[in-house]
């Protein structure tokens, strides 16, 4: 059964911590920080990882920078 998202298209979130590059960003170096602890996003999208059957949100940060996000990741503003 796949789990309702926590959160809505279109919510205004806060990451809840330091996200860093973990290869999806290749113009960054491995491990660069992307966004820090805090840092205000919306979503713009909700998928869902298959693997782990979680919601994965997609919040466009700062300098429209869009990060996958798990639940545990950001808080509601």
């Amino acid at each position: 059964m796949t789990p309702e998202p926590r959160y809505q298209w279109g919510q205004r979130v806060r990451a809840e911590i330091d996200l860093f590059n973990d290869g999806s960003f290749p113009d960054q170096p491995e491990d660069a920080l992307l966004v820090k602890s805090g840092d205000p996003g919306e979503i713009v999208r909700i998928g869902l990882h298959t693997e782990t059957n979680r919601p994965v949100y997609l919040v466009e940060f700062a300098e429209h920078r869009v990060i996958g996000c798990l639940e545990d990741e950001i808080t509601p503003l």
